[in-house]
Protein backbone atom coordinates (compact mmCIF):
# COMPACT_ATOMS: atom_id res chain seq x y z
CA UNK A 1 0.00 0.00 0.00
CA UNK A 2 1.18 3.41 -1.04
CA UNK A 3 1.96 6.41 1.42
CA UNK A 4 -0.56 8.38 -0.20
CA UNK A 5 -3.44 5.52 0.10
CA UNK A 6 -2.56 5.29 3.52
CA UNK A 7 -2.95 8.79 4.00
CA UNK A 8 -5.90 8.36 2.14
CA UNK A 9 -7.54 5.35 3.72
CA UNK A 10 -7.18 7.30 7.46
CA UNK A 11 -9.77 9.51 6.03
CA UNK A 12 -12.60 6.81 5.61
CA UNK A 13 -13.44 7.88 9.18
CA UNK A 14 -16.87 9.77 9.90
CA UNK A 15 -20.55 9.54 8.07
CA UNK A 16 -23.31 12.02 7.51
CA UNK A 17 -24.39 13.84 10.33
CA UNK A 18 -25.82 17.44 9.33
CA UNK A 19 -26.56 19.11 12.64
CA UNK A 20 -29.65 20.12 14.17
CA UNK A 21 -30.65 23.93 15.14
CA UNK A 22 -31.84 24.20 18.60
CA UNK A 23 -34.33 27.02 18.62
CA UNK A 24 -32.52 29.05 21.53
CA UNK A 25 -30.67 31.48 19.43
CA UNK A 26 -32.09 35.18 18.73
CA UNK A 27 -30.83 38.39 16.84
CA UNK A 28 -30.50 41.83 19.13
CA UNK A 29 -30.57 44.06 16.26
CA UNK A 30 -28.78 47.80 17.73
CA UNK A 31 -29.80 50.65 15.34
CA UNK A 32 -29.37 54.79 15.54
CA UNK A 33 -31.27 56.28 12.89
CA UNK A 34 -30.77 54.19 9.20
CA UNK A 35 -27.71 52.56 10.91
CA UNK A 36 -28.16 49.22 12.25
CA UNK A 37 -25.79 45.85 13.45
CA UNK A 38 -27.10 42.38 14.35
CA UNK A 39 -25.97 40.84 17.25
CA UNK A 40 -25.98 36.97 18.55
CA UNK A 41 -28.36 36.30 21.85
CA UNK A 42 -28.95 33.19 23.31
CA UNK A 43 -31.98 32.76 25.37
CA UNK A 44 -34.28 30.14 26.93
CA UNK A 45 -37.35 29.93 24.76
CA UNK A 46 -39.74 28.41 27.33
CA UNK A 47 -38.74 31.18 29.80
CA UNK A 48 -38.47 34.46 27.59
CA UNK A 49 -41.24 35.45 25.27
CA UNK A 50 -39.16 36.82 21.95
CA UNK A 51 -41.08 37.68 18.82
CA UNK A 52 -40.20 35.59 15.79
CA UNK A 53 -40.32 38.62 13.49
CA UNK A 54 -38.06 41.97 13.43
CA UNK A 55 -41.85 43.85 12.49
CA UNK A 56 -43.20 42.56 15.56
CA UNK A 57 -40.18 43.49 18.04
CA UNK A 58 -40.63 46.26 19.85
CA UNK A 59 -37.68 48.56 20.06
CA UNK A 60 -36.07 49.61 23.40
CA UNK A 61 -33.56 52.46 24.38
CA UNK A 62 -30.30 50.23 25.59
CA UNK A 63 -28.90 51.26 29.00
CA UNK A 64 -25.42 50.53 30.18
CA UNK A 65 -24.94 49.44 33.41
CA UNK A 66 -22.30 46.94 33.20
CA UNK A 67 -20.62 48.38 35.65
CA UNK A 68 -22.51 46.56 37.75
CA UNK A 69 -23.64 42.19 38.27
CA UNK A 70 -27.06 44.02 39.24
CA UNK A 71 -27.63 41.01 41.59
CA UNK A 72 -29.29 44.16 44.02
CA UNK A 73 -31.37 47.54 43.41
CA UNK A 74 -27.87 49.24 44.93
CA UNK A 75 -27.45 52.34 43.64
CA UNK A 76 -30.21 52.04 40.77
CA UNK A 77 -33.03 54.56 41.41
CA UNK A 78 -36.32 52.37 41.66
CA UNK A 79 -38.40 52.94 37.86
CA UNK A 80 -35.64 54.73 36.53
CA UNK A 81 -35.19 51.78 33.94
CA UNK A 82 -38.96 51.86 33.06
CA UNK A 83 -39.49 51.04 29.35
CA UNK A 84 -36.16 50.37 28.70
CA UNK A 85 -33.53 47.41 28.00
CA UNK A 86 -30.92 47.11 30.42
CA UNK A 87 -27.52 45.16 29.91
CA UNK A 88 -25.84 44.00 33.08
CA UNK A 89 -22.38 41.81 33.15
CA UNK A 90 -22.65 38.03 33.85
CA UNK A 91 -21.71 36.73 37.32
CA UNK A 92 -22.34 37.17 41.15
CA UNK A 93 -25.73 35.63 41.31
CA UNK A 94 -28.57 33.27 39.46
CA UNK A 95 -29.94 34.71 35.89
CA UNK A 96 -33.43 34.58 37.96
CA UNK A 97 -32.03 36.73 40.63
CA UNK A 98 -30.76 39.81 38.00
CA UNK A 99 -34.29 39.06 36.20
CA UNK A 100 -36.29 39.79 39.03
CA UNK A 101 -33.69 42.93 39.83
CA UNK A 102 -34.30 44.79 36.72
CA UNK A 103 -38.42 43.87 36.56
CA UNK A 104 -38.71 45.53 40.01
CA UNK A 105 -36.32 48.65 38.64
CA UNK A 106 -38.99 48.74 35.51
CA UNK A 107 -36.81 47.44 33.11
CA UNK A 108 -38.85 45.90 30.15
CA UNK A 109 -35.79 43.98 28.91
CA UNK A 110 -32.21 42.43 30.83
CA UNK A 111 -29.60 41.38 28.71
CA UNK A 112 -26.40 40.03 30.43
CA UNK A 113 -23.17 40.68 29.06
CA UNK A 114 -20.69 37.38 29.61
CA UNK A 115 -17.17 36.72 28.64
CA UNK A 116 -17.99 33.24 28.79
CA UNK A 117 -19.31 30.74 26.82
CA UNK A 118 -23.04 31.78 25.93
CA UNK A 119 -25.33 29.26 27.88
CA UNK A 120 -29.53 29.42 27.46
CA UNK A 121 -30.71 30.49 30.84
CA UNK A 122 -32.43 28.35 32.92
CA UNK A 123 -34.21 28.56 36.61
CA UNK A 124 -36.47 26.51 38.24
CA UNK A 125 -40.38 26.29 37.95
CA UNK A 126 -41.42 28.87 40.53
CA UNK A 127 -39.07 31.46 38.86
CA UNK A 128 -40.29 31.27 35.58
CA UNK A 129 -43.57 32.33 36.71
CA UNK A 130 -42.37 35.46 38.48
CA UNK A 131 -40.00 36.57 35.86
CA UNK A 132 -42.23 38.53 33.06
CA UNK A 133 -39.61 40.31 31.28
CA UNK A 134 -38.02 38.63 28.31
CA UNK A 135 -34.25 37.46 28.88
CA UNK A 136 -30.91 36.87 26.99
CA UNK A 137 -26.99 36.92 26.92
CA UNK A 138 -24.86 38.28 24.82
CA UNK A 139 -20.88 38.38 24.32
CA UNK A 140 -19.09 41.24 25.89
CA UNK A 141 -17.07 42.24 22.75
CA UNK A 142 -20.40 42.51 21.10
CA UNK A 143 -21.81 45.10 23.24
CA UNK A 144 -18.40 46.72 23.13
CA UNK A 145 -18.75 46.85 19.12
CA UNK A 146 -22.06 48.20 19.37
CA UNK A 147 -21.03 50.92 22.01
CA UNK A 148 -18.20 52.22 19.72
CA UNK A 149 -20.47 51.88 16.47
CA UNK A 150 -23.67 53.78 18.53
CA UNK A 151 -21.54 56.41 20.90
CA UNK A 152 -24.38 58.52 21.04
CA UNK A 153 -27.09 55.47 22.35
CA UNK A 154 -28.99 53.17 20.85
CA UNK A 155 -32.06 51.65 20.47
CA UNK A 156 -32.04 47.30 20.55
CA UNK A 157 -34.95 45.33 19.06
CA UNK A 158 -34.92 41.68 20.45
CA UNK A 159 -36.43 38.95 17.51
CA UNK A 160 -35.95 35.17 17.02
CA UNK A 161 -36.71 34.04 13.07
CA UNK A 162 -37.71 30.58 13.28
CA UNK A 163 -35.72 28.16 11.33
CA UNK A 164 -37.29 26.15 7.98
CA UNK A 165 -36.93 22.88 8.21
CA UNK A 166 -35.98 22.42 5.02
CA UNK A 167 -32.83 24.30 3.98
CA UNK A 168 -31.60 25.41 0.24
CA UNK A 169 -27.95 23.64 1.53
CA UNK A 170 -29.61 20.04 1.07
CA UNK A 171 -30.01 20.81 -2.27
CA UNK A 172 -26.42 22.41 -2.87
CA UNK A 173 -25.32 19.16 -0.97
CA UNK A 174 -26.92 16.67 -2.81
CA UNK A 175 -25.48 17.99 -6.14
CA UNK A 176 -22.02 17.83 -4.93
CA UNK A 177 -22.23 14.41 -3.57
CA UNK A 178 -23.44 12.88 -6.52
CA UNK A 179 -21.32 15.16 -9.15
CA UNK A 180 -18.23 13.65 -7.29
CA UNK A 181 -19.38 9.71 -7.18
CA UNK A 182 -20.33 10.59 -10.69
CA UNK A 183 -17.03 12.10 -11.77
CA UNK A 184 -14.76 9.98 -9.70
CA UNK A 185 -16.97 6.67 -11.11
CA UNK A 186 -16.61 8.09 -14.81
CA UNK A 187 -12.54 9.03 -14.05
CA UNK A 188 -11.58 5.38 -12.98
CA UNK A 189 -13.28 3.57 -15.90
CA UNK A 190 -12.18 6.06 -17.69
CA UNK A 191 -8.59 5.26 -16.65
CA UNK A 192 -9.10 1.39 -16.91
CA UNK A 193 -10.34 1.99 -20.92
CA UNK A 194 -6.95 3.94 -21.24
CA UNK A 195 -4.98 1.24 -19.79
CA UNK A 196 -6.83 -1.56 -21.47
CA UNK A 197 -6.31 -0.01 -24.61
CA UNK A 198 -2.57 0.70 -24.00
CA UNK A 199 -1.99 -2.94 -23.78
CA UNK A 200 -0.33 -5.17 -21.45
CA UNK A 201 2.94 -2.61 -21.26
CA UNK A 202 2.75 -2.37 -17.14
CA UNK A 203 3.18 -5.17 -14.83
CA UNK A 204 0.58 -5.67 -12.21
CA UNK A 205 2.01 -7.31 -8.48
CA UNK A 206 -0.21 -8.10 -5.62
CA UNK A 207 -3.10 -5.73 -6.44
CA UNK A 208 -0.63 -2.62 -7.63
CA UNK A 209 -0.42 -1.30 -10.70
CA UNK A 210 2.35 0.68 -12.16
CA UNK A 211 0.32 3.54 -12.77
CA UNK A 212 0.21 3.56 -9.07
CA UNK A 213 -3.75 2.25 -8.27
CA UNK A 214 -4.25 0.24 -5.29
CA UNK A 215 -6.95 -2.95 -5.79
CA UNK A 216 -8.04 -4.50 -2.68
CA UNK A 217 -8.86 -7.90 -4.23
CA UNK A 218 -9.06 -9.73 -1.23
CA UNK A 219 -11.44 -10.14 2.07
CA UNK A 220 -8.22 -9.67 4.52
CA UNK A 221 -7.61 -6.91 3.24
CA UNK A 222 -10.46 -5.25 3.55
CA UNK A 223 -10.98 -6.95 6.83
CA UNK A 224 -7.58 -5.10 7.74
CA UNK A 225 -9.26 -1.68 6.05
CA UNK A 226 -12.17 -1.78 8.11
CA UNK A 227 -10.21 -2.26 11.20
CA UNK A 228 -7.69 0.54 10.85
CA UNK A 229 -10.65 2.74 10.70
CA UNK A 230 -12.25 1.61 13.88
CA UNK A 231 -9.17 1.65 15.37
CA UNK A 232 -8.10 5.29 14.01
CA UNK A 233 -11.74 6.36 15.62
CA UNK A 234 -11.64 4.99 19.13
CA UNK A 235 -7.76 6.94 18.91
CA UNK A 236 -9.27 10.27 17.66
CA UNK A 237 -12.27 9.80 20.49
CA UNK A 238 -9.91 9.45 23.14
CA UNK A 239 -6.70 11.35 22.04
CA UNK A 240 -8.86 13.72 19.74
CA UNK A 241 -6.66 17.30 20.91
CA UNK A 242 -3.13 15.56 19.68
CA UNK A 243 -4.34 13.81 16.90
CA UNK A 244 -6.26 16.00 15.16
CA UNK A 245 -3.26 18.02 14.39
CA UNK A 246 -2.21 15.17 13.12
CA UNK A 247 -5.40 14.64 10.65
CA UNK A 248 -5.67 18.29 9.28
CA UNK A 249 -1.30 17.78 8.20
CA UNK A 250 -2.63 14.88 6.30
CA UNK A 251 -5.26 16.39 4.82
CA UNK A 252 -3.31 19.32 4.03
CA UNK A 253 -0.84 17.11 2.12
CA UNK A 254 -3.32 14.12 0.70
CA UNK A 255 -5.51 17.22 -0.61
CA UNK A 256 -2.81 18.94 -2.36
CA UNK A 257 -1.54 15.68 -3.87
CA UNK A 258 -5.31 15.20 -5.18
CA UNK A 259 -6.15 18.38 -6.14
CA UNK A 260 -2.51 18.59 -8.67
CA UNK A 261 -3.60 15.07 -10.05
CA UNK A 262 -7.52 16.57 -10.92
CA UNK A 263 -6.30 19.47 -12.56
CA UNK A 264 -2.91 17.66 -14.06
CA UNK A 265 -5.46 14.65 -15.70
CA UNK A 266 -8.34 17.90 -16.85
CA UNK A 267 -5.60 19.58 -18.21
CA UNK A 268 -4.33 16.83 -20.38
CA UNK A 269 -7.50 15.75 -21.39
CA UNK A 270 -8.13 19.15 -22.81
CA UNK A 271 -5.01 18.90 -24.95
CA UNK A 272 -2.90 21.42 -23.01
CA UNK A 273 0.75 21.11 -23.20
CA UNK A 274 3.42 20.41 -20.35
CA UNK A 275 6.29 23.06 -22.03
CA UNK A 276 8.99 21.45 -20.81
CA UNK A 277 12.04 22.83 -19.56
CA UNK A 278 15.50 20.80 -19.67
CA UNK A 279 18.54 21.58 -17.14
CA UNK A 280 21.67 20.06 -16.70
CA UNK A 281 19.98 17.04 -18.50
CA UNK A 282 16.87 16.83 -16.60
CA UNK A 283 13.51 17.58 -18.01
CA UNK A 284 11.27 19.74 -16.15
CA UNK A 285 7.27 20.39 -17.08
CA UNK A 286 6.77 24.21 -16.38
CA UNK A 287 2.70 23.19 -16.30
CA UNK A 288 3.64 20.87 -13.30
CA UNK A 289 5.62 23.23 -11.25
CA UNK A 290 2.47 25.84 -11.66
CA UNK A 291 -0.18 23.38 -10.77
CA UNK A 292 2.13 22.43 -7.69
CA UNK A 293 2.82 26.03 -6.30
CA UNK A 294 -1.19 26.63 -6.74
CA UNK A 295 -2.13 23.33 -5.22
CA UNK A 296 0.55 23.58 -2.55
CA UNK A 297 -0.61 27.17 -1.93
CA UNK A 298 -4.48 26.42 -1.58
CA UNK A 299 -3.31 23.56 0.92
CA UNK A 300 -1.34 25.87 3.26
CA UNK A 301 -4.05 28.62 2.63
CA UNK A 302 -6.91 25.83 4.40
CA UNK A 303 -4.35 25.09 6.84
CA UNK A 304 -3.97 28.46 8.23
CA UNK A 305 -7.62 29.90 7.64
CA UNK A 306 -8.90 26.82 8.86
CA UNK A 307 -11.04 27.86 11.35
CA UNK A 308 -12.67 31.27 9.70
CA UNK A 309 -16.01 29.54 9.27
CA UNK A 310 -17.68 32.52 7.49
CA UNK A 311 -15.35 31.47 3.95
CA UNK A 312 -12.84 28.91 4.40
CA UNK A 313 -15.91 26.16 4.17
CA UNK A 314 -15.14 27.58 0.05
CA UNK A 315 -11.97 25.91 -0.39
CA UNK A 316 -12.32 22.69 2.27
CA UNK A 317 -15.31 21.48 -0.22
CA UNK A 318 -12.73 21.96 -3.01
CA UNK A 319 -10.02 20.03 -1.53
CA UNK A 320 -12.07 17.53 -0.50
CA UNK A 321 -13.70 17.15 -3.72
CA UNK A 322 -10.53 16.60 -5.04
CA UNK A 323 -9.79 14.37 -2.42
CA UNK A 324 -12.57 12.13 -2.94
CA UNK A 325 -12.08 11.95 -6.92
CA UNK A 326 -8.61 11.26 -6.27
CA UNK A 327 -9.61 8.51 -4.14
CA UNK A 328 -11.93 6.65 -6.53
CA UNK A 329 -9.38 6.55 -9.39
CA UNK A 330 -6.10 5.31 -7.17
CA UNK A 331 -8.00 2.60 -4.74
CA UNK A 332 -10.28 0.13 -6.88
CA UNK A 333 -12.21 -2.92 -5.63
CA UNK A 334 -11.32 -6.12 -8.03
CA UNK A 335 -15.03 -7.22 -7.72
CA UNK A 336 -18.99 -7.09 -6.65
CA UNK A 337 -18.04 -9.84 -3.78
CA UNK A 338 -15.64 -7.28 -2.38
CA UNK A 339 -18.03 -4.28 -2.73
CA UNK A 340 -20.44 -6.29 -0.87
CA UNK A 341 -17.86 -7.49 2.13
CA UNK A 342 -16.71 -3.79 1.87
CA UNK A 343 -20.20 -2.04 2.18
CA UNK A 344 -21.51 -4.56 4.39
CA UNK A 345 -18.88 -3.93 7.02
CA UNK A 346 -18.28 -0.20 7.29
CA UNK A 347 -22.61 -0.31 6.89
CA UNK A 348 -22.04 -2.12 10.52
CA UNK A 349 -19.35 0.26 11.48
CA UNK A 350 -21.54 3.17 10.85
CA UNK A 351 -24.55 1.85 12.64
CA UNK A 352 -22.27 0.17 15.88
CA UNK A 353 -20.30 3.89 16.52
CA UNK A 354 -23.94 6.07 15.47
CA UNK A 355 -26.36 3.89 17.48
CA UNK A 356 -24.32 1.52 19.94
CA UNK A 357 -21.60 2.85 21.93
CA UNK A 358 -23.80 6.15 23.29
CA UNK A 359 -24.68 3.22 25.75
CA UNK A 360 -20.90 2.18 26.09
CA UNK A 361 -19.63 5.74 26.48
CA UNK A 362 -19.48 7.78 29.86
CA UNK A 363 -21.31 10.61 29.20
CA UNK A 364 -23.46 8.94 26.80
CA UNK A 365 -22.98 10.30 23.81
CA UNK A 366 -21.77 8.68 20.24
CA UNK A 367 -17.95 8.10 19.41
CA UNK A 368 -19.33 9.45 15.64
CA UNK A 369 -20.68 11.91 16.83
CA UNK A 370 -17.67 13.64 19.34
CA UNK A 371 -15.29 12.72 16.87
CA UNK A 372 -17.25 14.35 13.87
CA UNK A 373 -18.29 17.68 15.60
CA UNK A 374 -15.08 17.81 17.95
CA UNK A 375 -14.97 19.14 21.64
CA UNK A 376 -17.67 21.67 21.99
CA UNK A 377 -19.16 20.69 18.29
CA UNK A 378 -22.20 19.23 19.71
CA UNK A 379 -23.15 21.45 22.25
CA UNK A 380 -23.31 20.78 25.76
CA UNK A 381 -26.46 20.56 28.60
CA UNK A 382 -26.79 23.11 31.65
CA UNK A 383 -29.26 21.84 34.31
CA UNK A 384 -31.26 19.68 31.62
CA UNK A 385 -31.36 22.42 28.81
CA UNK A 386 -29.69 21.23 25.65
CA UNK A 387 -27.52 24.48 25.01
CA UNK A 388 -25.21 25.50 21.91
CA UNK A 389 -22.33 24.99 21.56
CA UNK A 390 -19.19 28.07 22.87
CA UNK A 391 -19.51 30.56 20.82
CA UNK A 392 -16.90 33.01 22.05
CA UNK A 393 -13.81 29.99 21.61
CA UNK A 394 -12.61 27.82 18.55
CA UNK A 395 -11.77 24.54 18.33
CA UNK A 396 -9.64 22.24 16.01
CA UNK A 397 -12.46 20.01 13.64
CA UNK A 398 -11.81 16.98 11.78
CA UNK A 399 -11.40 17.70 8.06
CA UNK A 400 -13.32 15.19 6.84
CA UNK A 401 -16.27 16.50 5.72
CA UNK A 402 -18.19 18.13 3.15
CA UNK A 403 -19.72 21.58 4.67
CA UNK A 404 -22.20 23.63 3.23
CA UNK A 405 -23.90 27.24 5.28
CA UNK A 406 -27.07 26.67 6.60
CA UNK A 407 -28.34 29.62 4.42
CA UNK A 408 -32.29 29.72 6.24
CA UNK A 409 -30.04 29.86 10.00
CA UNK A 410 -29.89 33.43 10.45
CA UNK A 411 -29.60 33.83 14.23
CA UNK A 412 -27.96 30.71 14.16
CA UNK A 413 -25.28 31.91 12.03
CA UNK A 414 -24.47 34.80 14.25
CA UNK A 415 -23.22 32.65 17.23
CA UNK A 416 -21.89 30.14 15.25
CA UNK A 417 -21.73 28.94 11.11
CA UNK A 418 -24.23 26.23 11.18
CA UNK A 419 -23.74 23.38 8.76
CA UNK A 420 -24.84 20.78 6.47
CA UNK A 421 -22.45 18.29 6.77
CA UNK A 422 -21.53 15.12 4.92
CA UNK A 423 -18.58 12.92 5.73
CA UNK A 424 -16.14 12.03 2.56
CA UNK A 425 -16.95 8.37 3.93
CA UNK A 426 -20.47 8.51 2.60
CA UNK A 427 -19.19 9.90 -0.98
CA UNK A 428 -16.20 7.23 -1.29
CA UNK A 429 -17.68 4.26 -0.06
CA UNK A 430 -20.33 3.81 -2.47
CA UNK A 431 -18.29 5.98 -5.11
CA UNK A 432 -16.14 2.96 -5.04
CA UNK A 433 -18.81 0.50 -5.89
CA UNK A 434 -20.04 3.18 -8.75
CA UNK A 435 -16.30 2.83 -9.72
CA UNK A 436 -16.60 -0.89 -10.01
CA UNK A 437 -19.69 -0.67 -11.84
CA UNK A 438 -17.86 1.59 -14.73
CA UNK A 439 -15.11 -0.70 -14.89
CA UNK A 440 -17.17 -3.57 -15.49
CA UNK A 441 -19.51 -1.79 -18.44
CA UNK A 442 -15.76 -1.32 -19.82
CA UNK A 443 -14.38 -5.15 -19.31
CA UNK A 444 -17.62 -6.22 -20.66
CA UNK A 445 -17.73 -3.56 -24.12
CA UNK A 446 -21.23 -2.26 -22.55
CA UNK A 447 -21.09 1.08 -24.40
CA UNK A 448 -24.23 2.25 -22.80
CA UNK A 449 -22.41 2.08 -19.23
CA UNK A 450 -25.93 0.42 -18.04
CA UNK A 451 -24.34 -0.43 -14.17
CA UNK A 452 -22.62 2.73 -14.07
CA UNK A 453 -25.28 4.72 -14.82
CA UNK A 454 -27.66 2.66 -12.69
CA UNK A 455 -25.36 2.69 -9.65
CA UNK A 456 -24.85 6.49 -9.80
CA UNK A 457 -28.65 7.01 -9.91
CA UNK A 458 -29.37 4.71 -7.17
CA UNK A 459 -26.86 6.47 -5.36
CA UNK A 460 -28.69 9.70 -5.74
CA UNK A 461 -31.62 8.41 -4.84
CA UNK A 462 -30.39 7.08 -1.50
CA UNK A 463 -29.11 10.07 -0.28
CA UNK A 464 -32.49 11.96 -1.38
CA UNK A 465 -33.77 9.01 1.10
CA UNK A 466 -31.03 10.10 3.51
CA UNK A 467 -32.26 13.65 3.62
CA UNK A 468 -36.19 12.82 3.71
CA UNK A 469 -35.70 11.32 6.62
CA UNK A 470 -33.59 13.59 8.68
CA UNK A 471 -36.35 15.81 8.04
CA UNK A 472 -38.70 13.78 8.96
CA UNK A 473 -37.47 12.91 12.24
CA UNK A 474 -35.21 15.91 13.02
CA UNK A 475 -32.12 14.55 13.30
CA UNK A 476 -28.96 13.72 11.75
CA UNK A 477 -28.73 9.66 9.91
CA UNK A 478 -25.66 7.91 8.93
CA UNK A 479 -26.35 7.71 5.22
CA UNK A 480 -24.48 4.65 4.74
CA UNK A 481 -28.00 2.90 6.71
CA UNK A 482 -29.71 4.19 3.49
CA UNK A 483 -26.85 4.23 0.43
CA UNK A 484 -25.36 0.83 1.23
CA UNK A 485 -29.19 -0.92 0.53
CA UNK A 486 -29.82 1.45 -2.12
CA UNK A 487 -26.51 0.70 -3.94
CA UNK A 488 -25.83 -2.90 -3.34
CA UNK A 489 -29.55 -4.34 -4.31
CA UNK A 490 -29.51 -1.51 -7.12
CA UNK A 491 -26.77 -3.48 -8.72
CA UNK A 492 -27.51 -6.91 -7.66
CA UNK A 493 -30.93 -6.78 -9.29
CA UNK A 494 -29.61 -5.52 -12.88
CA UNK A 495 -26.88 -8.28 -12.73
CA UNK A 496 -29.67 -10.76 -12.32
CA UNK A 497 -31.98 -9.28 -14.89
CA UNK A 498 -29.24 -9.18 -17.44
CA UNK A 499 -28.20 -12.81 -16.75
CA UNK A 500 -24.59 -11.37 -15.22
CA UNK A 501 -24.30 -12.23 -11.70
CA UNK A 502 -21.63 -14.69 -12.14
CA UNK A 503 -19.34 -13.22 -13.48
CA UNK A 504 -20.59 -9.41 -11.92
CA UNK A 505 -19.99 -11.17 -9.18
CA UNK A 506 -16.31 -12.82 -9.61
CA UNK A 507 -15.17 -9.94 -11.87
CA UNK A 508 -11.99 -10.82 -14.17
CA UNK A 509 -9.91 -13.80 -12.87
CA UNK A 510 -6.87 -11.70 -14.31
CA UNK A 511 -6.20 -8.26 -15.00
CA UNK A 512 -5.40 -9.16 -18.69
CA UNK A 513 -8.99 -11.05 -19.28
CA UNK A 514 -10.88 -7.83 -18.67
CA UNK A 515 -8.25 -6.40 -21.93
CA UNK A 516 -9.30 -10.00 -23.98
CA UNK A 517 -13.05 -9.58 -23.48
CA UNK A 518 -12.74 -5.92 -25.08
CA UNK A 519 -11.30 -6.98 -27.82
CA UNK A 520 -13.46 -9.90 -28.63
Amino acid sequence: MTAMAVKESIFLLLVLFCSQIASQEAILRASNGSAFREYCLVFNSSWSNISDSLRAAVGYPLVNLTSTQLCSAGQVIPGSLKGQAVVVMRGGCDFSQKALVAQDLGASVLLIASNKTLVSPSANDSEYNKVKIPLALMRYRDLLDALQVFPQGMEVRLYAPPVPAFDASIIIMLLIAVFTVTMGGFWSGAAEKAKQAAGPSSEVCEGRADSGELSLYSPLKVLMFVAMMCVMLVLMYFFYKWLVYVIIVIFCLASASALYNCLDSLMTAVGCGTLSVSCRERSVSVRSLLLAAVCITLAVIWGVYRNEDRWIWILQDLLGIAFCLNFLKTISLSNFKICVILLSLLLVYDVFFVFITPFLTANGESIMVQVALGPGGGGEKTDGVSVPADTSSTYEKLPVVMRIPQFSAVAQNLCMMQFSILGYGDIIIPGLLVSYCHKFDVWTGNSRRTYFISSAVAYAVGLVLTFAVMLLSKMGQPALLYLVPCTLLTCSVLALARKEFRSFWNGPSNPMEALDTLKE
